[in-house]
């Protein structure tokens, strides 16, 4: 089996995104012929399209990708002449193709009941999630596959390690607690999704008492709570879990079909003649 292949198998084991390099086109003189592949993680490349500046090239774009979480792939043609640093002086096109990029990032913080029912639905969704709680012996001792199990005392501090556009599910064993976590994820206000478990009068006592910190209206109107579908009852933690991770799916679907649709529209502009892009 090709190192590839098996670098490939390996990180979608460990729910590890990469973006899968590939010469699909050769002119001239090149260090490799078209076929050849490689893998790029955030910390390894597996294989090789022939050193030098053009893999150097290579592995900056395709972790470009990963930091940016692209969806997308992406052609790029490169003369392998003095402005790249290769003597080769032929030509070539390299395909890029993001492989197990997740499509969020969520934080769920408390491993009680609920958060116990909650994280293996949310696994078995295309997110990596991290499950925070200071209390180790609440978490399972089988964690489900692509979750990261985060045992922190200042547990506050892990608002900080998500990045933009992150999911946040705040369920805690103390109220006060939840509303440090509010303050940190509201003060950041880059987030997808907010979702504080509890009912309409937990919502008022914290509107009040995050009026009270300076935070504006329309940031705090972000934060649902009662979190989850209106549609789905019950109190049981399974109907709870049901309930959140149903919303879950319908933020990401909308977050991302507009993302996808902007990005369709951004492509027909590209391939329209001029005239008719300034006239549109």
């Amino acid at each position: 089996m090709n190192d590839w292949i098996s670098a490939l198998a390996e990180l979608q084991r460990r729910g590890e995104p990469c973006v899968l390099v590939t010469i699909i086109e050769e002119r001239g003189s090149t260090p490799r012929n078209a076929g050849s592949k490689m893998v790029v993680s955030a910390e390894r490349c597996y294989e090789t399209i022939g050193g030098g500046h053009l893999e150097y090239k290579a592995i900056a774009i395709a972790r470009e990708m990963l930091a940016s979480r692209s969806q997308d792939t992406r052609l790029e043609r490169f003369s392998l002449g003095a402005s790249l640093g290769q003597c080769c002086g032929g030509a070539t096109v390299l395909l890029f193709e993001p492989m197990g990029q997740p499509q969020a990032q969520i934080a769920v913080f408390g491993a009680g009941h609920v958060g116990r029912a909650l994280v293996p639905l949310l696994a078995s969704l295309p997110c990596r999630v991290r499950w925070i709680d200071s209390r180790e012996t609440e978490f399972p001792e089988v964690l489900p596959p692509g979750v990261e199990k985060v045992v922190s005392e200042e547990v506050v501090d892990e608002v900080a390690e998500m990045p933009a556009g992150s999911y946040f599910i705040v369920m805690t064993h103390n109220h006060q607690l939840d509303l440090e976590l509010t303050a940190a994820i509201l003060k950041r206000n880059d987030f997808a999704y907010y979702g504080l478990i509890g009912s309409r009068t937990k919502r008022v006592k914290f509107e009040h008492r995050l009026r009270e910190r300076g935070f504006a209206a329309d940031v705090v109107q972000r934060m649902r709570c009662p979190m989850g579908l209106p549609e789905v009852k019950g109190k049981l933690p399974m109907e709870i879990a049901i309930s959140i991770a149903g919303e879950v799916i319908a933020t990401y679907n909308a977050t991302f079909g507009q993302k996808e649709a902007k990005q369709g529209e951004s492509s027909v502009a590209r391939l329209l003649p001029d005239s008719r892009r300034a006239r549109s």
